[in-house]
């Protein structure tokens, strides 16, 4: 009699988030993000001045129109400074979550006959845009300098509020990446919801010139007490910092488990899709 256990179907899975290990991880990140800082600017005549450029651009326009037209800026001290600030960091979450969005549908030919990490289609973004955020707070802090902002031992706090700022932007772009594969909606919903969170946060505005009631509802947002606590740590040392911003220590229990929830969020449902990507494209 022939042995019909040798003939069980089993299900083949795929490759994983992080297969392959973290080192592999590691390597292929560092290479992908690298090449492709590198081809950004590729065969433009400013190079990567442009990575500079596109926030001074905005910061130009929005500096002119809240100090001469709405007159915010007159109120808040060093504005200039705590508006380039803000529209750097935020610029870094929006374009790299942008960009996460259709990365794994953009690397659909690499993503059906390779076998590596999944993980890193995403991860390239964020990682390619964290360079470009490193160039651009050289300038900024020349900036900074130059207007009059002395450096001070709470700038040595930055790269904390940086981390959990990559933590938030990775945790998006993963689980956006893995949406857009499915719903193709995804990347207009979130071109609507990006610009929306880019008024729903502090960069404009301090948070203390927002009425109370409002005030609660941007607590729910993660990105508000981080955008509070950098203004306080780097440009207004007066400035209420992240637990002031929401109202209290209490406040913070909200956005933190906004942000808990996110990460285990994206990383579940991330790590359930990789194996199967390539049937979804």
């Amino acid at each position: 009699m022939s042995d019909t256990g040798d003939l069980t179907l089993r299900e083949v899975k795929g490759p994983s988030a992080l297969g392959g290990g973290w080192r592999r991880f590691g390597e292929l990140l560092y290479l992908i993000s690298v090449n492709e800082f590198k081809k950004t600017y590729f065969g433009t005549t400013l190079g990567y001045v442009w990575s500079l450029l596109r926030p001074l651009l905005l910061f130009g326009v929005l500096l002119f129109v809240f100090t001469r037209i709405f007159r915010l800026g007159s109120t808040v001290p060093n504005y200039p400074v705590m508006l380039l600030l803000n529209i750097v960091l935020f610029g870094f979450f929006q374009e790299a979550t942008t960009q996460a969005v259709t990365s794994v549908v953009a690397q659909e030919g690499i993503v059906r006959k390779t076998q590596f990490p999944r993980l890193v289609i995403p991860m390239a973004p964020v990682m390619t845009g964290l360079f470009n955020l490193c160039v651009n707070m050289v300038a900024v802090v020349v900036f900074m300098v130059a207007y009059g902002v002395d450096p001070r031992w709470s700038w040595l706090a930055f790269p904390v509020i940086v981390a959990a700022l990559v933590v938030i932007t990775a945790s998006v772009s993963m689980l956006l990446s893995c949406l857009y594969v499915r719903y193709r909606d995804v990347a207009i919903i979130w071109g609507v919801v990006s610009t929306a969170l880019f008024y729903a946060t502090p960069v404009l505005y301090p948070i203390e010139s927002v009425p109370d009631r409002y005030q609660q509802i941007l607590a729910f947002n993660p990105l508000t007490p981080l955008f509070a606590e950098v203004r306080k740590v780097m440009v207004d040392p007066a400035a209420p910092g992240a637990a002031e911003a929401v109202g209290g220590w209490s406040n913070l229990i909200a956005p933190t488990l906004v942000l808990i929830s996110l990460c285990v969020l994206a990383a579940w449902y991330f790590n359930r899709e990789a194996p199967r990507v390539a049937e979804e494209l």
